[in-house]
């Protein structure tokens, strides 16, 4: 059992909880989970727990079951999300955990530091967000390379400033930790030295973020309970590794636990790598064990990359070449949807200090609001906290006018807004909007994949349902499951999450919604069933917009630099053009961006308001590598076209 202590206790309140529970037969330790002060009680006494929580002092109170009680789920019910790098450290501020799917890359051994500058050139440009490498390599032969020492420590965290990246990198001795703690952001506990104790305690006692790897022949249990000394010892950020487990097959360096990830999410709150290097130790396999570890619900990975794994002085054949790395990173992002994640991308400076840098617009801090349409739990607030992360701030509207009503006005520094289902088809209302706000850009595009599920009261069942809300593309996404119930009564809603709220409002037993599980965890309610969706290859597609200064025809430089989400270039800009009432007209404009090589992903026709019986293209076309192309096809589509909008320049998802 945990009792976590409010911020102002006395002295004399903290021994009278002390005394209340050795009086009731617990033996008493004081603990330091982060900034919280704890008493952990253990043994076999008994207490009232809303008794206990009553005291002077106490702020709340966590019976667990598990010997690890600060490592349980027990404690703390929410997935925790561990910060590496940020303020004051001169680098990226990046998250592990939550909606993200989080990519740790590098060398096996700094060995150089033309090899480590190198490598981390390589793994950031394919989108890894934290740079990995030994200084000191523990080995099992005395004679094979130990690693450069601090002098490769520095060389390592060179290159991660210079890249803008965090660096993690394993520390084998108590005697290192306090010379190593400034020049790494985040400290590894290596499978070897999972279950050295002291050496536990005095990387904890630091504070620092921890990536603890599991043990080569650890149970789930050892595992946790080792995580459970470095939160004991006083640090809150602890990141397991799975790196595969020692077992009677020898075709593999080790076997890897697909299994653990799900079951260690079950039972504690810290989030959850993989190490599919260690863990096969065959370069070949590595990426298949990868996507096998996101597909069981990883939160991130840790992968071996060498720039010459052939001439490495450690690991080599367990290493990716630069290419395989950023083949597994476009195979990540295109698989993170699926599981209802976002990979996450390197920030530009702007976006690391909580800016966003949109079209032709001056940085603005994301602390103003992320607009989007509905209540808390809408499949829009998941979509926001994929792009912006859990921690950004939200600014909920009732329509989706609101959300470029809010942008523009500056209430909101952006805005996400659903513009496609893979299902249901265009939002063309929302396509519509883009016209009518000029000074609207966007800059960001994002996936999700739609999951419905029917949500009532606690109390409610299936054959107690009568009435049924949700948004009408929620109907229409549920069609077939829908009709199954045709004495059911269908109830249009603005929003898949408003209908949620409704019943949680009214205590309705006889009403049920159609909306995302998400939406029932922020309103208390149940999922009644889950997955009703007709067909499980639905998607959403969200743009994120942001407010423009003015108009620029410079095109060019939109493309390169109109994407604020990620550190890549943009490769995908969105355009609205009418064209002359003649024949061939069309085909003059694609052949336009034919011969530039720009590809066209989508051509959608809709009426032009107030001109009836005339026609606009929405299109959403590929911005090509070559330098010069894409600017030359848009002035060239300018004269060719009647009416012609730039809407925005950005790095597509998958």
């Amino acid at each position: 059992m945990i009792v976590v202590l409010s911020k102002g206790i006395t002295s004399h309140d903290k021994e009278l909880v002390r005394i209340y529970l050795r009086d009731r037969g617990f033996a008493v330790r004081d603990q330091q989970f982060g900034e919280d002060e704890v008493i952990g009680a253990s043994g076999k006494g008994v207490t009232d727990l809303r008794e206990l929580a009553l005291l002077p002092g106490v702020e709340r109170v966590a019976a667990t079951s598990k010997p690890y009680e600060l490592a349980s789920r027990e404690t703390r019910a929410e997935d925790s999300i561990v910060t590496v790098g940020g303020t004051g450290t001169g680098v990226p501020q990046v998250k592990i955990g939550g909606s993200r799917i989080t990519v740790i890359a590098g060398p096996c051994a700094v060995e150089s530091r033309e090899q480590i500058r190198e490598t981390a050139e390589r793994v950031r440009e394919s989108g890894a967000v934290l740079l990995r490498g030994g200084a000191y390599k523990p080995r099992s032969s005395p004679y094979a390379f130990q690693g450069l020492g601090m002098k490769g420590l520095e060389y390592m965290k060179e290159a991660g400033e210079t890249c803008g990246m965090p660096i993690v990198t394993e520390v084998v001795s108590p005697e290192f930790v306090v010379d190593m703690k400034d020049l790494t952001d985040m400290f590894q506990i290596g499978a070897r030295n999972m279950q050295n104790f002291e050496l536990l305690k005095k990387v904890g006692a630091l504070g620092k973020p921890v990536l603890l790897k599991r043990g080569p022949s650890a149970t789930i249990e050892e595992w946790l309970l080792s995580a459970e000394y470095l939160l004991a010892a006083g640090t809150r950020d602890v990141v397991l590794c799975e790196r595969g487990i020692r077992t009677f097959e020898t075709y593999t360096r080790n076997t890897l636990d697909i299994s653990a990830i799900p079951v260690v999410k079950g039972l504690s709150h810290l989030p959850v790598i993989v190490d599919p290097s260690h863990a096969v130790g065959i370069r070949a396999k590595v990426s298949s064990a990868a996507l096998a570890a996101i597909a069981a619900g990883a939160d991130g990975l840790t992968v071996e990359v060498h720039p010459h794994p052939d001439d490495a002085l450690s690991d080599g054949p367990q290493s990716l070449y630069p290419e395989q790395f950023e083949k597994l990173m476009r195979d990540i992002e295109a698989l993170a949807p699926v599981v209802g994640k976002e990979l996450l991308r390197t920030p530009h400076t702007a976006a690391a200090e909580k800016t966003i840098t949109p079209v032709n617009a001056s940085a603005i801090s994301i602390n103003t609001g992320i607009a989007f349409n509905g209540e808390s739990g809408a499949f829009a607030e998941q979509a926001l906290m994929r792009v912006f992360g859990e921690e950004a701030k939200r600014t909920q509207v009732q329509s989706f006018k609101g959300i470029f009503d809010a942008v523009l006005e500056g209430s909101a520094a952006a805005g996400i807004v659903p513009v496609e289902n893979s299902l249901t088809g265009s939002i063309h209302e929302n396509y519509d909007l883009f016209l009518r706000y000029p000074d609207i850009a966007i800059v960001g595009e994002v996936k999700l994949r739609i999951v419905h599920c029917l949500i009532g009261d606690e109390r409610a069942t299936l054959d107690s349902i009568a009435i049924v809300r949700s948004h009408p593309q929620g109907f229409a996404q549920c069609r077939e499951f829908l009709d199954k119930h045709p004495l059911w009564v269908l109830e249009a809603s603005n929003d898949t999450a408003g209908a949620v709220v409704s019943i949680a409002r009214e205590g309705a037993v006889k009403v049920a919604a159609i909306a995302g599980e998400a939406a029932a965890r922020a309103h208390g309610l149940k999922v009644i069933k889950e997955g009703i969706e007709t067909n499980p290859l639905n998607y959403t597609r969200f743009l994120v917009i942001s407010r423009k200064a003015a108009a620029d025809d410079n095109f060019d430089r939109i493309a390169v630099n109109g994407g604020s989400f990620g550190s890549e270039r943009s490769n995908k800009a969105s355009l609205v053009f009418s064209v002359p009432d003649k024949p061939g007209s069309l085909f003059a404009c694609l052949q336009i961006m034919a011969d530039q090589g720009i590809n066209l992903s989508k051509l959608e026709s809709r009426p032009i308001q107030g001109k009836p019986w005339e026609y606009q293209f929405y299109a959403d076309v590929s911005i090509p590598e070559k330098d010069g192309g894409f600017a030359a096809a848009m002035e060239n589509l300018k004269k060719h076209t009647e009416d012609f909008h730039f809407l925005g320049a950005y790095r597509g998802s998958l």
